[in-house]
């Protein structure tokens, strides 16, 4: 195992750790040449399970006898705790990072061809819900997932972390508009409060082969433009006068009512 003690924040090779930014480690000029943040042992374990190529691991030194399990002969950059949270800004509560090469994105054809329940996160920002509504996902049955490109992205190191490392296991892709889930045979049902929402349970949902639940942005749900779009709008029956929720917590009814 090659391992290299972080002496100097400024090393060049520590860069993606330190100073890059989401944008920067993307790399939307060169997607191909793309980085991510990968945290937490067993996250990374999944993504390389799932042919997620490393790049490189930061640690601290208690945790190289894990890093050497994964079997990844790539380097290991180690230290004392307060260096290297020093360098990333933040306890490295799992201990682990790992620089991963970021999978080239594939088409929707291809993500959706076998798929019979799909689920499309419409502006969706915050990491947390992310990987909260891609674990609730991959968990309940939902073949497929699809993202606007206004979205957090889902390799973002906190969504990876939470989603559990699913965001490995479920295939995923960016939808550039609506139509396109017409052309994969899609009917639509949006998560909304509306005049025209039925229950999550009315029958009439059960009935399309493919069907693809649309959820939208935590503060203001999905725009008038996406739900006149919608085959279906539901809404999942409330009590005590709550009349919404967090919209992961929406996503696993959803996913569980409608699979």
């Amino acid at each position: 195992m090659n391992v290299i003690h972080v002496e100097s924040l400024e090393m060049p090779e520590v860069a993606p750790y330190a100073r890059l930014t989401e944008g920067q480690l993307r790399n939307r000029l060169h997607p191909e040449e793309g980085l991510f943040i990968c945290e937490s042992e067993k996250v990374i374990r999944v993504a390389l399970q799932h042919g997620v190529k490393p790049v490189s691991f930061l640690c601290e030194e208690k945790f190289l006898e894990q890093i050497e399990a994964l079997n990844a002969e790539v380097p290991v950059y180690t230290g004392k705790r307060e260096t290297l949270k020093q360098l990333t800004g933040y306890e490295l509560s799992r201990g682990i990072l790992c620089c991963m090469h970021r999978p080239m994105s594939r088409g929707i054809g291809e993500v959706c061809e076998k798929a019979r329940r799909i689920a499309v996160m419409d502006s969706v920002v915050n990491s947390e819900n992310t990987g909260a509504i891609f674990r609730a996902a991959a968990a309940l049955g939902i073949d497929a997932l699809l993202l606007t490109r206004t979205c957090c992205d889902p390799l973002n190191r906190r969504a990876c972390r939470v989603s559990m490392g699913t965001v490995f296991q479920i295939p995923w892709t960016y939808l550039d508009n609506y139509n396109q889930l017409k052309e994969q045979g899609f009917k639509t049902v949006a998560l909304a409060l509306t005049d025209r929402s039925v229950s999550i349970d009315d029958p009439c949902l059960k009935e399309p082969n493919r069907l693809a639940i649309i959820m939208g942005t935590e503060g203001d749900g999905l725009s008038d433009s996406v739900l006149r779009q919608c085959d279906y709008v539901a809404k999942i029956p409330m009590q005590r006068g709550v009349d919404s929720l967090n919209v992961a917590a929406a996503a696993s009814v959803a996913f569980w009512e409608l699979n």
